[in-house]
């Protein structure tokens, strides 16, 4: 392929050499460079790919795309393009690359703070259902014609997203649902992409820090790019910023929700202590659905799951089934224990995560509610104490503990926590070790008691001063009760 193909519809500068050059393939790492590919240098937050242009034409690259000035290394034979934002340019090149995979399927995008994971999973038992061929991409794992891989983050980098999705093309997959963070519409890793649908679930606090988003608006914007790059787009019209989000849409917009009037909705909600039933309403029909997850926020996410699926044509019958049958690793995840006791296993690490969680299980356990959690170093502090007054409000006791600490003191953390639940009148204990903080909660607990191990979720690891080291909390629990 041509590198004038590649950059097709950028803005760029032949620095030197031609854009006349036949390329192999693309690169963004050094370490994989070949003979002929084209290495595009991004410039990260921890380092520079312009830095590593000279080890990749060493190993054979015979062209480069820049977006400022190279290192005097850096032989001068080869073609040198320059363009504003490389990243974009990696995106677009990928995308062309691999022949715009994603117009030879059905793709569904989801963006919000919470409920990404959730919605994916409820759609990928809906096309289990259906018996379509179909691929995941998102936090937890990429599916591929059954065939799961783990992943290193929501939503890949441009050139692996679209790599997979042509790997999904050979499967002859139907349909793909992925996760959308903002980070990945921040950092132009869908640059390029065409979605038949986009999901807005919903917005609250988070991601905001010297690596992330530089405030909530900023945060709110890059969720919104998603509705530039969807055919139709589903918004929970519930959640507060719900009219920005449409405002901003370049679709057709459809609504769900619960309290306010939409397109599909749900009522004669019925909470249980493992599920949840409502009514599903949709243009053409009326259906009692069941979910096989605890809590209001999960119809929510049904919902979505539920008009997507309607507006792609799927038998309501399949939509039901996905529902009664969909399982997510990390989210409200009941382990199966010799106990009389519960413990569960939540994702929940926001402020408004950890509110919504508590706030319904305090409703419907019959025992006491124990919420034991940290919060991640390196990350929004103002989250730290509000969490901690969220479990003193609702929990019956708090285990305050540690959780991907990065460079922060676990200690320092804690007493963050702290601040927050000292404003209630919450009983609590602080253990900084959080294996230690487990088995105190598990020996501590009395019968139909409910043990929430909040932050981790799907997560096999914890992070500290940069390295990640393995931490299954179904590990520790099965570990601590000697099941192993």
């Amino acid at each position: 392929m041509l590198l004038r193909e590649l950059l097709e519809g950028l803005e760029y500068e032949v620095i030197s050499g031609t854009d006349d050059a036949e390329v192999t393939g693309i690169c963004d790492d050094s370490r994989f460079a070949a003979k002929g590919n084209v290495f595009i240098c991004i410039e990260g937050t921890v380092t520079d790919g312009h830095l590593y242009a000279a080890d990749a034409v060493e190993k054979g690259c015979n062209s480069l795309i820049i977006q400022k000035k190279l290192p005097k290394n850096v032989p001068s034979f080869v073609n040198i393009i320059k363009t504003k934002d490389t990243r974009k340019a990696l995106a677009n090149a990928a995308c062309i690359f691999y022949g715009k995979p994603f117009e030879k399927f059905k793709l569904v995008g989801v963006t919000g703070t919470k409920g990404k994971t959730t919605t994916v999973y409820m759609l990928r038992y809906m096309f289990e259902a259906a018996r379509v061929r179909y691929g995941i991409i998102g936090t937890i794992s990429n599916i591929v014609n059954h065939i799961v891989r783990k992943t290193g983050r929501t939503t890949p980098e441009s050139l692996q997203l679209q790599k997979t999705f042509y790997e999904m093309t050979t499967e002859d997959t139907e349909y793909v649902a992925m996760e959308v963070s903002s980070q990945g519409l921040m950092m132009n890793r869908v640059y390029g992409t065409r979605f038949d649908i986009g999901i807005f679930t919903n917005i609250s606090r988070a991601h905001i820090g010297p690596k992330e988003h530089s405030d909530f608006e900023d945060y709110l914007m890059n969720k919104i790019k998603l509705f530039s790059m969807c055919n139709i787009g589903l918004v929970n019209i519930d959640d507060p910023c719900a009219e920005k989000v449409i405002q901003g849409a370049k679709c057709k917009v459809y609504t769900f929700g619960v309290e306010k009037k939409a397109d599909f909705y749900g009522d004669n909600i019925v909470k249980y202590y493992d599920k949840v039933e409502f009514d599903f309403h949709t243009p053409t029909y009326t259906k009692r659905l069941r979910v096989n997850m605890p809590g209001r926020f999960n119809v929510y996410n049904a919902l979505a799951a539920a008009a997507t699926a309607y507006l792609w044509g799927f038998d309501p019958s399949c939509i039901a089934k996905g529902l009664e049958e969909v399982t997510v690793p990390g989210r409200t995840e009941k382990l199966d224990l010799p106990l009389d006791c519960t413990v569960m296993i939540d994702y929940a690490h926001s402020p408004d995560s950890l509110l919504k969680l508590l706030s319904e299980l305090k409703e419907l356990v019959p025992g006491r509610l124990i919420s034991l959690f940290g919060c991640g170093g390196d990350r929004d502090r103002a989250m730290r104490p509000m969490m901690g007054e969220i479990s003193g409000k609702y929990a019956d006791f708090t285990i305050i503990t540690s959780d991907n600490p990065r460079t922060e003191r676990p200690e320092d953390i804690i007493d963050d926590i702290e601040e927050g639940i000292k404003k209630t009148n919450g009983k609590y204990i602080k253990i900084t070790d959080r294996t230690e903080a487990i088995a105190y909660a598990i020996k501590n607990a009395q019968p139909n008691d409910l043990i929430v191990l909040a932050g981790k979720g799907h997560e096999d690891y914890v992070e500290v001063n940069g390295k990640k080291y393995h931490y299954d909390e179904r590990e520790v629990v099965r570990n601590i009760l000697n099941l192993t």
